[in-house]
């Protein structure tokens, strides 16, 4: 263990805290040793509206997984979401500074300082800078200008930027259980590292990353982001529509949506020549052994479906789809769209979203992971995995952190205790 890198990764969700904490060693793929998620309090649409609840389930998922890797967390990468996060793209121009010899990395973090000198209102602070391409005199589609000769310099670039209060709020949390954070990722490019492939971005492809309260969408042209957006719905909505619609609590509307959402067992039993056969399945979902408080024994699938959920994912994958269009950069993604995210697994989406976006569409799962595949084998852990992958090799571009602070001393302090309490008989 002493020999392998630990990187952490708490993607802080509408829905779900997630701790994931995995060792890296070399070039093999990812080993999970630690996971937890835990039903996230105090935030709200990827923000958070009351810290001491926020911190309360940050505190408890990050424990859970401590406990399972048998590793005490000191610094971790976190996600950041919500309506707050807009994107650009800004081009930056310097001269190189030797123009007889070879473009440096000086020169190469001089240009992109210069594209990020953009006007922003005082609200707001750039999250990322993300060079798409290099210019080098007049020879454009440069991925990598170190090493060659050239007098001009250029670069495209893609600006991520969010509003300061809210990323000041998810430091604070961090920082009060006695955390460091090693970077802020916004979660829908956190989720593009572990489930997009390289041929994938090089194409062009839309990744739409469907969580509890929001929907993230990134597109990337000629393998880097050209646009980010924040959607302000996500599944919460269609469990909202069904609470609604059967009249019963949000609890026992979730565990329908989810139980709607699984693959369905057909039965199979051999009919009177002795040839087996498939029995029909039926309409009716028998939600009595869903432990819901209400008293409802049974309720028909194709109205659930079709009548409930069916009009409320139409009018979120509209809303994909005029975002992409605003865009401008919808025609230039062939390898088409990738749903990941917890919403991701709801029944009928891939059809639905294959209709109205006009679009290939494939469920986006985790790559290139060993150790505890089978718990986050799933799309709700595309974010976490993918600041996981972040923290490992996709440090790149130049992150500018908010100013987090010291860490507090109550933070401290109740860690040590829970320690020295961990140790006690």
């Amino acid at each position: 263990m002493s020999k392998d890198k630990v990187v952490v990764g708490i993607d802080i969700g509408s829905s779900y805290v997630t701790t994931i904490i995995a060792t890296i060693t070399g070039e093999s793929p990812l080993n999970i040793i630690g996971v937890s998620s835990v039903p996230s309090r105090g935030l709200r649409k990827g923000q958070v509206v009351d810290i001491d609840e926020a911190v309360s389930s940050i505190t408890s998922s990050l424990e859970a997984a401590e406990r399972m890797a048998g590793y005490s967390v000191g610094g971790a990468f976190v996600s950041v979401d919500g309506t707050h996060i807009e994107s650009q793209n800004s081009k930056g121009v310097v001269a190189v500074s030797d123009p007889n010899g070879e473009i440096s990395q000086d020169d190469v973090m001089r240009v992109i300082e210069a594209a990020r000198a953009i006007s922003l209102p005082s609200s707001k602070e750039i999250l990322h800078v993300i060079p798409r391409y290099f210019i080098v005199d007049s020879q454009s589609g440069i991925k990598d200008p170190l090493g060659m000769t050239g007098v001009r310099l250029e670069v495209d670039t893609h600006i991520v930027t969010g509003a300061t209060t809210s990323l000041r709020n998810i430091a604070k949390c961090i920082s009060q259980i006695g955390v460091d954070v090693e970077g802020m990722v916004f979660s829908g490019l956190a989720s593009s590292y572990s489930v997009l492939t390289d041929t994938e971005k090089e194409l062009g492809v839309i990744l739409v990353d469907f969580g509890g309260g929001t929907t993230d969408i990134c597109i990337f042209v000629d393998g880097a982001p050209a646009h980010c957006a924040v959607l302000p719905i996500g599944a919460r909505n269609v469990t909202n529509d069904l609470a609604i619609g059967l009249r019963i609590s949000l609890e026992s509307a979730e565990k329908i949506k989810l139980a709607l959402s699984k693959p369905p067992q057909i039965a199979v039993e051999p009919d009177d020549s002795g040839q087996v056969v498939n029995r029909k399945e039926s309409d009716q979902l028998d939600v009595s052994s869903l432990s819901i408080e209400e008293d409802l024994r049974s309720v028909s699938k194709k109205t659930l479906v079709d009548g409930i959920m069916k009009p409320r994912l139409r009018e979120i994958l509209n809303m994909v789809k005029i975002e992409i269009q605003k865009s401008e950069f919808g025609g230039l993604t062939p390898s088409g769209v990738v749903l990941t995210g917890g919403g991701a697994a709801t029944c009928g989406i891939i059809d639905l979203a294959k209709q109205e976006l006009g679009l290939p569409v494939r469920i986006g799962l985790p790559q290139n992971i060993t150790g505890l595949i089978e718990e986050v084998g799933s799309p709700a852990y595309a974010a976490s995995l993918g600041l996981i992958n972040y923290g490992t090799g996709f440090q790149q571009e130049e992150v500018r952190l908010p100013l987090v602070g010291r860490i507090e001393v109550k933070g401290l302090f109740s860690r040590g205790i829970n320690l020295i309490k961990s140790l006690l008989p």
